[in-house]
């Protein structure tokens, strides 16, 4: 009964230290993602995106009892000050092969040494890393990660994270583990059964990666033979998915689906002209980028009954943009077709409502000037009459 008590005492205490500093480790988060954002994007080594997240109240009960916390250390603070993942970062690439080469990066970085061992940046001093472990760790499981233990020094503290890198198919894999197995009781990791099911499972996500690879490889070689039509290939694949995933959300929120594949094929093309989509790799890069950011849209609920909001008012930069997109604006609550066609757009683009649709009415704008007919008028009278 006092076990039980010292327990629950201990949960509870855990809970109050961890709100009070919650603000700070939010900032933080952000800082330390921020960090490796501008580190990694600048390398083509098969980033496709950067997340982060502190560590909940929920998962951080389950923590303490899973592993009888409140037994080994005597007080709160000393339960996170070795607490290594209260912040997580994660890497998320391509391949499997993408993993060593991320880590080598972040090891031409982090390249000064404190007196603790720890590797930083000279740029940034306050984010340091154990990169005198070997990597990738090899886990219970006899699977291996690349997991590393970091600290970030804030008003003379130490708040730990720590920092993975995952390629697709061992996110997919850390989520089956973590999920069915780990947070499942039913399930007996000490069981030959299961040890051997997951390692078939483990076994076939690998040759997927070599697969893949093999596949982005032969796209690659192809690319250099015809390059427009692998263009147009790029644009209706993804084109596809975009319908296939807000097709789904759709059929849950409203009960029908009705046909917006003109608008998918609209949006995909704004999507590869605004991220500068020239030659293949850029092709790839931004394929693999949105189809990250698709996956993620299709783990959430969508109300294609709703209104769109913007978070501040509409600016345009001239008439032309004024008068389009006051028009749309008029429309974008009321037709159905709009409110689709910019909710789908809202929900791929990162940022603000306000932002991307100043964005896309630019974009309306330059396309519309190439047009062959508006061109002539350009050449038959002066701006103001063109206007």
């Amino acid at each position: 009964m006092v076990m039980e008590l010292k327990m629950f005492q201990f949960i509870d205490d855990s809970i109050i230290y961890f709100k009070d500093i919650e603000t700070h480790l939010d900032t933080l988060c952000e800082d330390i993602e921020g960090y490796f954002e501008e580190m990694l994007m600048e390398e083509d080594q098969g980033v496709l995106n950067i997340n982060s997240r502190v560590k909940s109240i929920s998962s951080l009960k389950e923590k303490i009892i899973r592993n009888n916390y409140y037994k080994k250390y005597s007080t709160v603070e000393e339960f996170f000050s070795n607490l290594s993942d209260l912040i997580g970062i994660r890497i998320e690439c391509r391949f499997i092969e993408d993993e060593n080469k991320i880590y080598k990066i972040i090891k031409t970085h982090f390249t000064e040494i404190d007196e603790e061992g720890y590797y930083y940046s000279s740029s940034k001093k306050n984010i340091k890393l154990k990169l005198s472990d070997k990597q990738p760790q090899e886990q219970k499981n006899g699977f291996k990660i690349f997991r590393i233990d970091g600290f970030y020094e804030y008003n003379d503290k130490k708040f730990n994270f720590e920092l993975q890198i995952k390629s697709l198919v061992n996110i997919f894999w850390g989520e089956i583990e973590h999920k069915i197995i780990y947070k499942n009781n039913n399930y007996m990791l000490v069981d030959e059964f299961y040890k051997n099911i997951m390692g078939a499972i483990k076994k076939n996500l690998s040759m997927i990666d070599n697969q893949l690879l093999l596949i982005y490889d032969q796209v690659n070689k192809f690319n250099a033979i015809n390059p427009t039509v692998r263009k147009a290939q790029l644009e209706t694949v993804l084109s596809k998915i975009i319908y296939d995933i807000f097709s789904t959300q759709m059929k849950k929120s409203i009960g029908l689906i009705v046909d917006f594949k003109k608008s998918c094929d609209a949006i995909v093309k704004y999507i590869f002209r605004t991220n500068n989509a020239e030659d293949l790799e850029d092709y790839n890069e931004t394929l693999l980028k949105t189809i990250s950011r698709l996956n993620a849209i299709g783990k959430d609920d969508m109300n294609f009954n709703s209104q769109i909001e913007f978070e501040r008012e509409v600016e345009f930069k001239d008439e032309f943009c004024n008068t389009v997109g006051t028009e749309i604006l008029k429309s974008i609550n009321t037709d159905f077709q709009w409110n689709l066609f910019f909710r789908m757009l809202f929900q791929i683009e990162l940022g603000n409502n306000s932002e991307d649709f100043e964005s896309f009415i630019m974009y309306f704008k330059n396309i519309f000037l190439k047009n062959i007919s508006f061109s002539k008028l350009n050449f038959l009278f002066n701006e103001e009459q063109s206007e």
